[in-house]
Formats: structure tokens, sequence, C-alpha cells
């Protein structure tokens, strides 16, 4: 019989990656997946159902979407509150945002700045890139096609705003936007966030000093003390203040450090109804874990803060109690004081 020669440069074979349904590689082998499994085939009908509502009321590549939000504002408002379909996340979040109006009205100023132009911030950028989603199969492969396209999108909008140029905090949000659309699409979402195609515009989070989001920490400061006093009382005392958790969830939204199914579940609501969402989330989030925290140390207050429970994070409990949260108008149009507060 003959033997088998063996290349000892020879490769042995690849274990594939598991990889959850969002493409985010999987570190342990959890009784959650089995649960997944089930829920979903459990559920495989009724998302499919939702689908076919969602097809019918955005129209051929979103020709009916405009028509549909005027006629039934509520029932839009309602689907999106409910999770936009995953396959059809990417489409609707550029109808919803206003980008696709941009990207049709200008044709070629994507490639202009990606090809043409130079930016001051290229080497932040290419530094920064490796530490956007590391765990997803898209971005993990260095210089590899997500790499590139997260690069790309960055360096093109850091040219177009020169007055932002680019910040830590954008490549997160450019990252979520690249794993459900194309890079040219990324982009003109980001300029829509940026500039307020719809809602009001973010630019102000990441000038220098990062104003808009020492405003909204000043804002949710004052809307944690109005809807829960003992929590607030407790912060005052343990000298916690938004700053030392909450900034990144405004910077990012939510995109940064939580769970991805519930940040996606967050966008879609953040690209239709603002920014405000942002303060009803991270008011739900202390609500929810009120008893507990107002029990805790300086310590293990921030550690808490920083790491809310699993069971937290469930956006079918989480954003019905955020919805029912009314912020008060008087908190979300306070201005902060001059001279600003120093943000970590």
């Amino acid at each position: 019989m003959e033997s088998k020669v063996v290349d000892e440069n020879e490769e042995g074979p690849v274990v594939p990656m598991r990889v959850d349904r969002f493409g985010f590689v999987k570190q342990e082998h959890g009784p959650t997946e089995g649960l997944a499994r089930s829920r979903s085939a459990f559920e495989y009908q009724r998302d499919e159902r939702r689908i076919r509502k969602w097809r019918k009321m955005i129209g051929v590549g979103g020709s009916d979407w405009k028509q549909y939000v005027r006629r039934k504002p509520h029932v839009v408002k309602r689907r999106i509150r409910k999770g936009i379909p995953d396959c059809l996340r990417g489409l609707v979040w550029q109808l919803i945002s206003g980008s696709r109006d941009l990207l049709l009205l200008n044709p070629g100023v994507y490639e202009q700045l990606i090809i043409y132009e130079t930016s001051a911030s290229e080497l932040d950028i290419i530094r920064d890139i490796s530490r956007t989603f590391p765990s997803h199969v898209f971005f993990q492969q260095r210089h590899g096609p997500g790499q590139r396209s997260l690069y790309n999108v960055l360096k093109a909008y850091s040219v177009f705003d020169r007055d932002v140029g680019y910040v830590q905090g954008m490549g997160f949000v450019a990252g979520l936007l690249l794993l459900y659309m194309s890079e040219e699409d990324a982009f003109w979402l980001l300029v829509a966030l940026l500039k307020g195609a719809v809602h009001t515009p973010m630019e102000g989070m990441y000038l220098v000093g990062l104003p808009l989001v020492q405003q909204y920490l000043f804002q949710f400061d004052h809307l944690v003390k109005e809807h829960m006093p003992k929590l607030g009382e407790h912060f005052a005392q343990e000298m916690i203040n938004p700053s030392m958790y909450a900034s990144q969830w405004f910077i990012t939204v939510f995109s940064y450090s939580f769970p991805f199914h519930l940040a996606l579940r967050i966008w879609d609501v953040f690209l239709f109804e603002g920014v405000k969402v942002v303060f009803k989330v991270g008011l739900a989030l202390l609500k929810y874990c009120h008893d507990d925290l107002v029990k805790l140390p300086f310590e293990k207050l921030i550690h808490a803060l920083r790491n809310f429970p699993e069971d937290a994070m469930n956006p079918d409990i989480l954003l019905p109690m955020a919805f029912s949260i009314k912020a008060s108008p008087l908190s979300l149009s306070l201005s902060l004081p001059s001279p600003l507060l120093p943000c970590d």
C-alpha cells in the first residue's frame, strides 16, 4: 500500500467560524443558540407575513414609500417600532433618513471624494479601522473588503466636511451602515445624519469639544432627576454624572457596546423619530435597573452602568418601556450653561 506523503507546509483543514445571524463570530457554545433556532422556526411564518406587508408598503425600490408615509404615518411608526425586517433594513434606512434623495441629487460626488481628494485624517482613520466591530466577519480581515470600505466612507466624509473631519466614534456609525448597504449609500446616510436631512443635525457631536454631546448629557441629567428623583439623588451623592457612562450612547447611538440585535432596533426608530429615542432608551435602562442601582456605591455603580444585565437588553421589553416615557419638552430644550463642561 502506497503511503501518503505529508507536506509539512500544507495547511490543515480550515475550521469554519461559527457566526451568529448578523455575522459576528460566536465565542462560546451557549444555550441561547438552540433557543434562537427554535424561535426562528416558530416565528418564520409571522416574519414572512411582516416582510410581505413591508414590501407592499415601500413598493419596488421604495417607489411607494413617500406616499404611504403621507397617507398612514401612524401605521409606519408602529411598524418601525416593531422592527424593520432585516432583509429590507438597508433600503428602509435610506428612505427614512433622506439619504436616498441626497444620493440621487449628487451623482459622482462620492467617487470624486475617494479618488481625487486627500484627507488630513487618513492616518487616524487607518489607526482606528481595526477597532470597529472587530468580531464581525466583514471587518476582521486586515486590509480586507470591509476595512477598505470603512476607510473609504470615513475618508470621504472627512473631506466632504472638513470642519468635522473624523472622530473615532464615527467608525461605529459608518460600520453599522456598511453592514446593510453599499459604500456610497452608507456615505450619503452619514451625510444625512450629520447634516440633518430629516432630523436635528448630528455634526455637533463630532466637532471639537463635542458640544452637542455635552448638551445632550446635560439634558439627560435633568431627565434622570425628573423621572427618577431617588436615583438622581443617589447619583449626586456618589458624584456620578452622565459623562461617566452615557457619552457613547449618544456618539454611536448604542452601536458601540450594546448587543447588535438591540442596536438595530434602536437605529430603526432613531432614523425615523430622531435623537429623542436615545434619551428614552437611556432612561428605560436606568428605570429597569433602578432598584439595584440605588443600592450601589460608586465603584460598583460605574461598573453596573457600563455592564447592564442581559435581561435589560431584550428589545421587546426595553423598547416598549422607552416608548412609554414622556420626555419633557422643557428638559430637552435646556441649553448647557457656559462655559462648556469637560467631557471624558
